[in-house]
């Protein structure tokens, strides 16, 4: 089944930050595989801002290195120079005057503006009055912000107010990479593009919902930023927040932006407040040398979580009495992500090996070998009576999709031509990021207040023994870490 491009309109895409870690990482390398794959028509361009002392060819060749190492397997692709054609460096101060008029003196006001902040929050302000005082972003204008956007209720009213000051809401794109993964938008599909399931979306079928996103790697690289902010602000209040608004949201009337975000924002705001004894924070320890995560961050007393686990319960008539149970940390057994929808057991057993019998479960893998598998019982095959087994019916992309499903477009490269597109159903919208930090604050101001260290917790386990007690208190048990 070969995937279906269309071209995007003509555009102007301005990244500020270009020369950084996330631009060089991630945004250009996907922005080169659009560009390979046909997407982007012929005039489009590529304007590369920052404070480094570079001109274009500097810039072209220190991006030549990056796709080199991020993507080496594209290192010699034939579209490359092509590709390299399209980017432009402009010497650019944030915070001052420098570069603004050489700016504006570049775009197009004929075609798609957008500008990316591929920046700290800190300049989200500067930037966007800038932009307005030069007279650079037209009315239909769009600029792209990265988390984390605030780290507080407060800090995010303040920013949505001061973005507010120069674009509209309908021009602002807060990206959040995760839902531009594919397996996370065929969650959508499954749900609503098919009847099988939606039926069965609640809680007369569903017993609960496990979400879990694992990572091998430890903080080191990122410590300055991850103790300042640690795993309910860098992973919870966000991407899996937003799962669970995927998993537990209301059919909208239609996949539109402020339809699908409208319902999301009724998840968020029915999330009851979760007691102290739901919630586990854990910091992993040292194991034989390799550096626990006081040494990473080089802070002996730091009271920040790499581990999180809690359990939530929204409170309405579909998910009543159905928990979700949340987990993520650092230095876990392996690099996963998944949900997992636990199905209530048939209400009574026919056959005499009951004790066989397993919930039905759906489960969702974001990554690594993204997918969809529905676990189903049957007989085991052979002579001997009535033996069940459980077994997955399977939609591996790469199997299901062939060659061409095999290598799916990474999130950014689906959410920057979406931002090209005018589409911001992907994005978040402000009241939405809004209540979901008057959800966390409370839960982080508790342990701030509070004198309780996180748990220690081994490298390479599931993360700390309370996590497991907060599932295994209710009878039930988390799913395995692995890929």
């Amino acid at each position: 089944m070969a995937s279906r491009l269309i071209q995007v309109d003509d555009f102007d895409l301005v990244i500020f930050g270009a020369t950084g870690d996330l631009a060089r990482r991630k945004i250009l390398p996907g922005l080169f595989r659009r560009h390979a794959g046909g997407q982007f028509p012929e005039g489009a361009r590529i304007i590369a801002a920052a404070r480094a002392e570079m001109d274009d060819a500097a810039f072209r060749a220190d991006i030549r290195a990056a796709i080199a190492e991020f993507d080496p397997d594209r290192a010699e692709d034939p579209e490359l120079p092509g590709f390299l054609d399209r980017l432009s460096y402009v010497r650019v101060d944030a915070c001052g005057e420098e570069g603004w008029p050489e700016l504006a003196a570049r775009m197009r006001k004929d075609v798609v503006q957008a500008f990316y902040f591929s920046v700290a929050p800190s300049l989200f302000g500067d930037l966007a009055e800038r932009l307005a005082r030069h007279g650079i972003a037209g009315p239909q204008a769009r600029i792209v912000v990265e988390k984390p956007f605030g780290r507080d209720l407060a800090s995010a009213r303040e920013l949505n107010q001061v973005l507010a000051r120069h674009f509209d809401e309908r021009q602002i794109y807060r990206i959040d990479h995760y839902l531009g993964k594919e397996t996370v938008q065929n969650l959508m599909a499954v749900r609503f593009a098919n009847i099988l399931f939606e039926p069965l979306w609640n809680a007369h079928y569903i017993d609960h919902v496990q979400i879990t996103v694992a990572e091998t790697v430890g903080v080191a690289g990122r410590a300055a930023y991850y103790d300042h902010a640690g795993a309910m602000r860098d992973m919870v209040q966000n991407h899996l927040l937003q799962l669970v608004c995927l998993i537990a949201m209301e059919p909208p009337w239609h996949f539109g932006p402020d339809a699908a975000r409208d319902e999301k924002l009724k998840v968020i705001r029915a999330l009851e407040t979760v007691p102290p004894a739901d919630i586990v924070r854990g910091q992993y320890a040292g194991e034989g040398d390799e550096p626990d995560y006081l040494t990473d961050v080089g802070n002996p007393d730091s009271r920040t979580e790499s581990f999180v686990a809690l359990k939530l319960r929204i409170a309405n008539w579909r998910w009543q009495g159905v928990p979700f149970y949340l987990r993520t940390g650092k230095c876990l057994r392996a690099r996963t992500s998944e949900i997992a929808v636990v199905f209530r057991e048939p209400p009574h057993s026919i056959f005499d090996t009951a004790d066989q019998q397993k919930p039905n479960q759906l489960v969702i893998r974001l990554q690594p070998n993204e997918g969809i598998n529905l676990k189903v019982m049957i007989k085991e095959p052979g002579p001997g009576g009535m033996r069940l087994v459980q077994v997955p019916l399977d939609m591996s992309f790469a199997e299901a999709l062939g060659p061409e499903g095999a290598e799916m477009p990474d999130a950014y490269e689906r959410l920057i031509t979406d931002v090209i597109r005018g589409n911001q159903t992907l994005f978040m919208r402000g009241d939405e990021v809004e209540a979901a930090w008057a959800w966390a604050d409370p839960i982080i101001a508790a342990w701030e207040q509070g004198s309780a260290r996180p748990e220690p917790y081994q490298p390479g386990t599931s993360g700390p023994d309370e996590a497991l007690r907060l599932i295994h208190r209710d009878g039930r048990r988390w799913r395995d870490i692995k890929t």
